[in-house]
């Protein structure tokens, strides 16, 4: 019995300690497949605040990444200094008594998200005993945040004050989240069903949420003392994607509209064309795309003052981001515009103007790279740039419709390579 009771004792102990001893490393064989520490125990080097400098009130406590419970819905995330695509992550975790918190991934920065969930996916932690207010199944410890349930029959969670350990498999777009070395979901990013559920809950409100395929990982202080230790990630390795039309020629499926223009398919071709009310419309992709060769074929009936944008976010009839001007002749056509702050980026050369063809099929390619852009009209280099902004960006591409009216431009032929 004296035996019993001091393994008893041990047990508690490891689990109610901190992160000293043997934590916070990787073995030989770890190394060797590729795995990375996020947290070494003892520097928040791969930490900052989300959208800003330091780590505030995040600290390193007892070897843990240690949250003070200070934080807010809408405060306190801290992100990792690097970005990840595909990846097999591990992690341990506890929280206090009646604690929230939460990991997410993908998240994307930038001035227009004041709070990462906004953007990225978040695997919930958070006290599913003691929590004061009660708990819908998408809110509890497991679940993919607001979209899919854990498997309750699967489901072993310790309580509060106790360490859990916790797994995300994210593998072109095959998720799985793990709890204490059982598999509480699986499902497919950027299905239909998955659109669906976005599309029909508390993501309404917010359409940038899980389009990036890429991103940092985030911590959350949602005003619950929380510690994690034992962090550590795979990067596995993309899988090479084939070309594919974002037009069906049937109708818009895939697309997104946004003002009142006109967007319809007329005879197989998308066609865009000013409505009444002579203002600025976008024709957006559902999906985001980063790095990407795409061929556009378009012919400017009237007017033809249009565009397209890349890695680019759309609200109502703003948009940020950049653009590849399709106009008249004389305008720049394949010339790069930034739609705030900066304006045109690069213009093209007066003798390239009458590459463009009026009236006339043409083809637009722009090949986007990390920080550098390449765009060709009717098989000409127009230009080309590196840009340290846009090597940051995400987001959309998007066809134009300029204001004024009297606009009326035909498309066909939208084919991209990711890369």
């Amino acid at each position: 019995m004296k035996q019993l009771i001091t393994c008893l004792m041990l047990l508690l102990l490891i689990n109610f300690s901190g992160c000293s001893g043997n934590q916070n490393k990787l073995s030989k064989a770890e190394e060797a497949e590729g795995w990375e520490l996020l947290f070494d125990g003892v520097s928040l080097g791969n930490w900052r605040l989300y959208n800003s400098e330091g780590t505030g009130h995040w600290k390193v406590e007892e070897g843990c990444i240690a949250a003070d419970g200070t934080g807010s819905d809408s405060t306190a995330y801290i992100i990792t200094v690097g970005e990840y695509e595909n990846f097999d992550l591990v992690f341990d975790w506890k929280i206090e008594q009646g604690g929230n918190s939460g990991l997410l991934y993908h998240v994307m920065e930038s001035e227009r998200f004041h709070t990462p969930y906004v953007t990225g996916p978040e695997y919930q932690l958070i006290d599913d005993f003691g929590y004061p207010d009660p708990l819908e199944e998408w809110q509890k410890a497991g679940a993919d945040y607001a979209m899919y349930l854990p498997d309750t029959a699967k489901k072993k969670l310790n309580p509060a004050g106790e360490w859990n350990s916790s797994r995300i498999l994210f593998d072109n777009g095959h998720v799985e989240y793990w709890l204490n070395g059982e598999k509480l979901l699986e499902f497919e990013a950027w299905t239909p069903e998955w659109f669906a559920l976005k599309n029909s809950g508390k993501w309404m409100s917010a359409p940038e949420y899980g389009l990036s395929a890429t991103g940092h990982i985030s911590l959350q202080d949602h005003g619950s003392k929380a510690w994690f230790r034992n962090m550590k990630i795979k990067e596995l390795p993309e899988k090479e994607r084939e070309a594919k039309n974002l037009f069906n020629g049937v109708d818009l499926t895939g697309w997104i509209a946004y003002g009142t223009e006109k967007w319809f398919v007329e005879e197989g071709l998308l066609v865009c064309e000013s409505g009444p009310d002579k203002q600025y419309g976008y024709l957006a992709t559902e999906m985001y795309y980063k790095d990407f060769d795409l061929s556009v074929d378009f012919r400017q009936i009237s007017d033809g003052n249009s565009g397209i944008f890349f890695r680019s976010m759309v609200d109502g009839t703003k948009v940020s981001g950049w653009q590849v001007e399709v106009a008249p002749t004389g305008h720049d056509s394949g010339g790069i515009y930034e739609s705030y702050g900066r304006g045109w980026l690069n213009q093209i050369p007066d003798e390239k103007e009458e590459i463009l063809k009026v009236g006339e099929w043409n083809t637009m390619r722009i090949k986007v790279v990390g920080d550098e852009v390449t765009t060709w009209l009717n098989g000409e280099e127009m230009t080309h740039l590196s840009d340290p902004k846009i090597g940051r960006a995400n987001g959309r591409i998007a066809l134009q419709i300029h204001d004024g009216g009297g606009i009326k431009v035909q498309w066909n032929n939208l084919v991209i390579q990711p890369l």
